[in-house]
């Protein structure tokens, strides 16, 4: 009894056939606007069909002549082209692009040309022709067209609402990944996750333009709010993952002081060939039981309760009174140089008569560069409203009548230690 035919091998007499009510075949929208393009589905079915290797070869031969930059070709440009194939191949190839109408031969100027309907082929596997496949050319595919068709005020409710699903889809999965918990999907979803964020957050200005935009046809209005809220929430979600993340990151071990920690065993073990000779000869000496008998059991017992059981006769009381030694506290003193400093202003306030202006070098050099140069830093406390209310040594240097005027030259100066510092001077305050 030969097999029986696959159901959707069955000859139907119309596409309608297979509804159970033909009438409801063209009511869906999408079912209609497939139906206005069945010009263009036999076109793509008629290349593809048949075994993969001469769908392949037609596809590849396509591709190329959808890529010349010539608008016309004679049969020696062909020639040239696809010289690599046998000659029985390429007629077998250009007989099959006649028949479906996307070749046109012009018995006229004796050359061929691309019809319309190969334009619109050759849109649909473009993408086909990329070099770097990943896992987001769907996504990317679908930003471009819609962002360049808002740009050029195309947009199309279908494209739209492809996105939106692509979107939805993207957020499952890193939900997904999210609420497993498991490091390793984390891991593997973050450069997924992150490119697409890029892609969104790229194509963002022109999606919220969409967006915002003011629609005539209902369903186009509709798309654009959904695709608000799934772009929404695909951004919303990037704390999620990070928190994930960060989560996973707190749980992994380190083993004791090597640096070494679970995540990277995890690592090692999966990129192992063969796990099974990890185990090497651990399986190849029997077990060897030991077995203890019951007087040493019970003599064992006997000591650890003797030595956990407190003595009675110890004194537990306080010790006695003892004398504390003698000792010393140590406190954080101020730098020497801060006292020497306050100590000189103070002199210098001291001398009535000599109760002037004083270059910086009196009060800076002595001693070396950096005693100068700690001395140096201490100048614009003279005078400080702020540090005058501190306590110690610090606010009695800010409460010195004496200010700092520091210029932006250098003055040479004759030292062992210092070359030159700031030009400048003291001056006592007004009385």
């Amino acid at each position: 009894m030969p097999d029986p035919i696959p159901y959707e091998e069955q000859e139907s007499s119309s596409y309608e056939a297979y509804f159970r009510d033909p009438s409801m075949a063209a009511e869906s929208p999408l079912a209609w606007a497939l139906h206005q393009r069945t010009d263009l589905i036999d076109a793509v079915r008629g290349l593809l069909g048949g075994p993969q290797a001469p769908a392949r070869l037609r596809l590849w031969c396509f591709m190329e002549l959808a890529s010349q930059p010539q608008g016309r070709l004679v049969r020696d440009d062909l020639n040239r082209l696809f010289h690599v194939l046998k000659p029985e191949a390429l007629d077998m190839v250009l007989k099959r692009l006649r028949d479906l109408a996307l070749l046109v031969w012009d018995a006229t100027a004796q050359d061929y040309h691309l019809s319309p309907l190969a334009q619109q082929v050759h849109g649909l596997l473009a993408p086909l022709t990329r070099a770097n496949a990943s896992e987001d050319d769907d996504m990317a595919t679908l930003l471009a067209q819609v962002a360049g068709a808002q740009a050029l005020g195309l947009a199309d409710a279908s494209q739209i609402k492809h996105l939106h699903a692509q979107l939805a889809r993207l957020h499952d999965d890193f939900a997904e990944a999210i609420a497993s918990g498991s490091e390793a999907l984390l891991r593997a979803a973050q450069p997924r996750f992150d490119r697409a964020l890029a892609l969104v957050e790229k194509a963002g200005e022109a999606l919220t333009a969409l967006i915002r935009s003011d629609f005539e046809d209902p369903r186009l209005e509709k798309e654009a709010r959904a695709l608000g809220q799934g772009q929404a929430r695909l951004l919303s979600m990037a704390s999620q993952f990070t928190r994930a993340l960060q989560q996973a990151d707190r749980q992994r071990v380190t083993l004791g002081s090597t640096g070494i920690t679970s995540s990277d065993v995890r690592h090692w073990l999966q990129q192992h060939p063969a796990l099974h000779e990890l185990l090497g000869d651990a399986l190849a000496t029997g077990v060897r039981p030991v077995f203890v008998s019951q007087h040493d059991l019970v003599d064992v017992a006997e000591g650890e309760f003797e030595r956990d059981r407190p003595d009675p006769q110890r004194s537990v009381g306080l010790p006695p009174a003892a004398e504390a030694a003698a000792g010393s506290m140590e406190t954080l003193r101020m730098p020497f140089e801060l006292d020497d400093l306050i100590t000189k202003l103070a002199s210098w306030n001291e001398a009535a008569e000599e109760l002037r202006k004083r270059p910086v070098r009196d009060a800076v050099l002595g001693g070396r560069f950096a005693q100068a140069a700690y001395r140096m830093q201490l100048l614009p406390l003279l005078g400080d409203a702020q540090a005058r209310t501190l306590k110690g040594q610090t606010g009695d240097l800010a409460r010195s009548p004496w200010r700092a005027v520091l210029t932006p030259g250098t003055d040479k100066v004759d030292d062992a230690h210092v070359v030159a510092l700031s030009a400048g001077h003291l001056e006592p305050e007004s009385r």
